[in-house]
């Protein structure tokens, strides 16, 4: 399938994967309606920091997944789907576990019926890597044990199995992408990665962390939204659940180590005991096979976390949105 000329829509297309995607599938031809979160306050997130070209190519649409009216209508017959809108962040999980449910379930079953009613071309179901909590085995194929170690991860496998339901009832043709921890710029604040470059170019010594002996398979953004376009050009992705990943294993103490590298600054870990998950809840590795996805499309990263880091520091130096370098978050 090719995607030039295609109409595509894109739910989450404010967030942080979903603008890189909206801004690849314009430059790539297609005609993008982009789904954003409604706010009263009019704002589109990180949709505003696209090239002004780009953003002018992008029929925006406010709304909420949750709106099983609203989903129906803006879903058209042909359309190739990319939902990525959900409610992402452990830790808030762990606090308001109903509001994930009904966004990242409920959300799911509304875009997948509408999907269905709609006689949708494709609709790749963005999951996450979290859905097999702490590894059994590495490196992690598709063939992984689920495992639901927070709320969020729980609606996400909710969501899933959603997917694969109306894939085997009804046929959808539909394809469960699993990215595993994808960085870069236009990132929630309060992410690792984030976390890490702040305060460092808001010039701290000391930096927080949490847990910094887990380990991560990191991808740049870039290379994650490559992942996702080659499988929706994929037809034999279809009924398929893929993951997105480098097989790539780093600690978050390494991390800190490569970030002191790129940055030239000398830092010193201290444990921010707010940012620990509970013991049972915490993934401890995570490290990607993705060798169905190399097999499938010929994709692989072009990334190296050392550049993906370099130019992810530099973007935030810049001064964007919601990042503050004098600000902890948490």
């Amino acid at each position: 399938m090719n995607l030039s000329g295609r109409t595509v829509l894109v739910t989450g297309a404010c967030g942080f994967i979903g603008s890189h995607l909206t801004e690849a599938l314009v430059k790539g031809g297609a005609k993008v309606r982009a789904l954003a979160f409604y706010n009263a306050r009019g704002s589109l997130g990180w949709i505003e920091d696209m090239p002004h070209e780009v953003r002018n190519s992008v029929e925006v649409i406010s709304g909420d997944v949750r709106d099983t009216e609203q989903i129906g209508s803006v879903i058209g017959e042909g359309d190739v789907v990319f939902h990525l809108a959900a409610l992402i962040g452990i830790p808030y999980s762990y606090v308001a576990p109903r509001s994930y449910v009904e966004t990242n379930v409920t959300g799911t079953l509304n875009v997948l019926e509408a999907c269905r009613r709609n006689k949708a071309a494709k609709v790749l179901v963005t999951s996450t890597s979290e859905v097999y909590g702490s590894a059994l085995r590495v490196p992690i194929d598709e063939d992984h044990p689920l495992q639901a170690q927070s709320p969020y991860s729980a609606t996400k496998i909710a969501a899933e199995k959603l997917a694969e339901s109306y894939i085997r009832s009804f046929d959808l043709p539909a394809v469960i992408v699993r990215p595993f921890n994808t960085f870069g710029p236009r990132q929630s604040a309060r992410a690792v990665i984030p976390t890490l470059l702040m305060q460092i170019a808001g010039g701290a010594g000391d930096v927080s962390l949490g847990d910094v002996s887990t380990t991560r398979d990191f991808n740049y953004v870039l290379d994650t939204v490559d992942g996702f376009i080659r499988l929706a050009a994929c037809d034999n992705a279809i009924g398929r659940t893929v993951n997105i990943g480098t097989g790539v294993e780093v600690s978050i103490a390494r991390l800190a180590d490569i970030a002191q590298e790129i940055s030239g600054v000398k830092i010193r870990l201290t444990r921010d005991e707010q940012r620990i998950r509970p013991c049972a809840s915490e993934v401890r590795r995570l490290c990607a096979d993705a060798s169905l996805l190399k097999t499938l499309t010929g994709w692989a990263p072009k990334v190296g976390i050392e550049e993906g880091l370099r130019m992810t520091l530099e973007w935030m130096k810049e001064g964007h949105g919601e990042y503050d370098t004098q600000r902890y978050y948490r």
